[in-house]
């Protein structure tokens, strides 16, 4: 394909030099044909610029050329920037690196080129990738097709801020980003101003040549090398002039093709307008009209305007179009929905306005910041000396979204910093370079599984804020330095290194020294908690025995019959219901979420009607009832006991550790306890959850004090007693301020007589939490349950 297109190149060898000529200096210029199999240049014959490859620019991405029904010789007028392009099935964002021959703060026009001309094979036109375009960090514009065939171009001017620009395409999950071309071209700082200054840059919406019928839309003698599309609606006349025109006198410099063509109406007293729709609500369009008179008006003749947009001037004073130069009048609005520009002639005008050109922008503000200059420079130091095989381009930090891969980052209202750099298993080799020393604010360094050599720096000591380093799996040769070891001995670092690279021999009996500190400064915690828990326990257990106050007796189950009356008022408490199977399905949205199973009961979240959440735990006799789920005929009857057993405990007792009960289901097709909600579930799942780390030991005590005072009350402030005999942590609730509640009395015990001390029962529990004693003799008694408890608190 390339040498066809050359072939045809050579055919215009003799027009293309004569444009040259003619053509822009092309300083500063850098023209990229993204794709381009070959590291070279090539010009353009229509505009005379001269392309290269991107080698020079980015390292990732795929090259591939469009299919050849869109590609030449079929599609002849197809320029060859579009005919290939490279695309980028890797990694979220993937950047080109421009570096402009101006200094700081110079403007720069920046386009980017997109045909997708099925290059992927992909025909199904409804799945046109769709993807995004930033500058530096912020956000420039969506790239979208209509077809396979429709070439896109993306336009705008910014300043620059650093020495580097960055162009970045961001996957965003709509298929993979790919681009044609890349341009930069220098403007003059002088136009194209707004009221932000340099705080904005401006995104092209459309640029228009009024008036010019067979326009190519790109000419060599733009300065700024514009691309210009042809408008001229059939109720316009198209108006043409051979003669001379200044067209540099305003500093936009419009080419001369644009600017010796206008507009006007057919009907000299119909306006001319300009519409287009915005959807943004915060989007500010820039409008900049340009003006020239093309005909010799006679004595008696005049061309005087008044231009409004959406109704208010676009200029103070009405406008006549200079003679044989031009000039660019500009205004900005922000309005959602219609805009309309009209230019109308005023009443002492003989003639009909005239327009020849018109470019519309839109602001696009630069709220997001950089990485730290100094940081950009280590990190891309770092990724030039060991050659890093990640997808590492543009910024390292922003757009938030995108930040590259292993790097962590600090976020503020000014410069950006990098916080953790993970480059463990990357292909590290060589030493430690000095790079690593610029990123000041580093907290986390991860080298591990390299080929790094010689010794470890000194100067990583220096690094104020780190707090941990992995260089485990390297070739390092010498030790650790001193100054490293004293910030891990103070704590102050989490070190991982090689045993061999530790320490020398007396310094190493002195580490292991050191080393022993920690497991008993552990176990002397743990043993001082266990003292403390006992004496909590002792004192608690004093202050309630002997006393009377108290629920009163319970009968022993089976002996009355859950719904029978159990003495004076009513059955439940006040406050508490008695709830249908119909009730219980409706409050559960039909028993949708699971939040707990228990050896009784699968236990669903419910909500009822003030909004309140709930916890249903339906009793395995009736799950028969609820949609897939199954129930075993064996544990029914069991069930059933002990749901008579847990109605009757909750009918009876009532404490801030013990779960709280709002109401029952007792009908013909199912038997259900409810409870309240406990936000935070059971402690052991918290306790196997990531939530478990920010667990403070004090918190941890609380828990393990609220455990034991509703097994306390339990037995010491019921009458008579009653042992819970299944104390776990699956059985420990908690709520939104992590107050733990006792729940799940279904394998409770009722002490029959006050003085007993013990009881002969069949062993009922969870393996592992079991009594010991319990289990070999079968006789209950308060130590089973305090013998749970302790394991509890020791897994807490």
């Amino acid at each position: 394909m390339r040498a066809h297109r050359s072939l045809f190149l050579c055919l215009f060898c003799a027009l293309a030099t004569v444009s040259l000529v003619h053509g822009q200096s092309q300083t500063g210029y850098i023209s990229i044909d993204c794709g381009a199999p070959l590291k070279g240049i090539e010009r353009d014959i229509v505009t005379g610029i001269s392309y290269t490859s991107d080698d020079d620019f980015i390292t990732t991405g795929v090259n591939f050329n469009v299919s050849k029904e869109y590609n030449y010789p079929k599609n002849p007028n197809l320029p060859y920037v579009l005919a290939d392009l490279k695309a980028f099935p890797q990694g979220n964002r993937n950047c080109y690196s421009l570096k402009p021959s101006d200094a700081k703060d110079s403007l720069y026009l920046i386009r980017a080129s997109f045909m997708y001309g099925n290059y992927d094979g992909g025909v199904n036109e409804k799945a046109l990738p769709e993807f995004d375009l930033y500058l530096n960090v912020n956000f420039w514009s969506t790239v979208k097709f209509k077809n396979a065939s429709e070439k896109v171009f993306k336009e705008i001017l910014t300043y620059t801020e650093s020495e580097f620009l960055y162009v970045c395409l961001v996957n965003k999950g709509k298929g993979t980003p790919f681009i044609s071309g890349l341009e930069l071209r220098p403007v003059n700082s002088s136009i194209y101003n707004t009221e932000y200054g340099r705080n904005v840059s401006l995104v092209l919406y459309q640029r228009w040549d009024i008036g010019y019928l067979n326009g190519t839309g790109r000419y060599q003698n733009d300065v700024y090398d514009r691309i210009w599309s042809p408008y001229t609606p059939v109720s316009w006349n198209s108006i043409r002039t051979t003669g001379y025109i200044d067209v540099f006198q305003s500093g936009y410099s419009p080419p001369d093709e644009v600017i010796k063509t206008a507009a006007s109406p057919k009907s000299e007293d119909d306006p001319m307008e300009l519409s287009w729709t915005s959807d943004d609500t915060n989007a500010r369009f820039y409008a900049y009209l340009y003006f020239a008179e093309l005909e010799t008006l006679k004595a008696n003749e005049s061309r005087k305007m008044e231009i409004w947009w959406n109704g208010s001037p676009f200029s103070e004073d009405p406008f006549i179009s200079p003679f044989e130069y031009s000039t660019t009048l500009s205004a900005s609005r922000s309005f959602t929905g219609d805009h309309l520009i009209s230019l109308q002639k005023t009443e002492d005008s003989t003639l009909p306005p005239m327009l020849n050109a018109i470019e519309i922008f839109t602001a696009q503000s630069l709220d997001e910041f950089s990485t730290a200059v100094e940081e950009v420079y280590a990190i891309e130091n770092i990724k030039s000396l060991y050659k890093v095989k990640k997808v590492w381009s543009g910024d390292p930090c922003a757009p938030r979204l995108y930040p590259w891969e292993g790097v962590g980052c600090i976020y503020n209202n000014n410069n950006h910093h990098i916080k953790s750099l993970n480059l463990s298993s990357s292909g590290l080799q060589g030493p430690i370079v000095m790079a690593f020393r610029n990123l000041s604010l580093l907290e986390s360094l991860d080298l591990s599984n390299n080929d790094l050599q010689h010794n470890v720096p000194e100067f990583l000591a220096d690094l104020k804020h780190l707090k941990s380093l992995n260089l485990k799996g390297n070739n390092f040769t010498g030790v650790i330095p001193k100054s490293l070891m004293k910030k891990w001995q103070e704590g102050l670092l989490a070190l991982s290194v090689d045993d061999k690279n530790r320490c020398n021999s007396s310094s190493c009996q002195e580490k292991k020294k050191n080393n022993m500190v920690v497991p008993i400064a552990a176990a002397t915690s743990v043993i001082v908690l266990l003292v403390v828990l006992l004496i909590i326990w002792i004192i608690l257990r004093q202050r309630k025995r002997g006393a009377d106050a108290g629920p009163g007796p319970i009968p022993p189950p089976g002996k009355r019959r859950f719904g029978e009356n159990a003495g004076p008022g009513p059955l439940l408490p006040s406050g508490k219901r008695r709830f249908t199977y119909d009730e219980v399905s409706s409050i559960t949205n039909n028993f949708n979420k699971v939040i707990g199973k228990g050896g009784f009961g699968i236990v669903y979240l419910g909500s009822l009607e003030d909004g309140a959440k709930i916890a249903v735990k339906m009793i395995k006799d009736s799950l028969s009832t609820i949609p897939n789920v199954t129930s075993s005929s064996s544990s029914s009857t069991r069930a059933s006991k002990e749901f008579q057993t847990e109605a009757e405990l909750l009918l009876t007792v009532h404490h801030r550790n013990l779960a709280s009960f709002v109401g029952y289901c007792d009908d013909e097709r199912s038997t259900a306890l409810i409870y309240e909600y406990m936000a935070n579930g059971n402690l052991q799942d918290y306790l196997s959850s990531e939530k478990a780390e920010d667990l403070s030991w004090e918190k941890r005590l609380h828990i393990a004090i609220d455990a034991a005072q509703g097994l306390e009350y339990l037995h010491q402030g019921c009458r008579p007693p009653i042992i819970h005999r299944d104390v776990k942590t699956a059985n420990i609730l908690l709520n939104d301020n992590l107050e733990a509640k006792i729940a799940d009395f279904g394998v409770s015990k009722v002490f029959p007589d006050d003085d007993l001390t013990h009881v002969e029962t069949a062993v009922m529990g969870t393996p592992g939490y079991i009594d010991p004693e319990y289990y070999r003799t079968f006789m209950l008694n308060e130590k089973s349950d305090r013998s749970r408890l302790s394991k509890k608190i020791y897994l807490t």
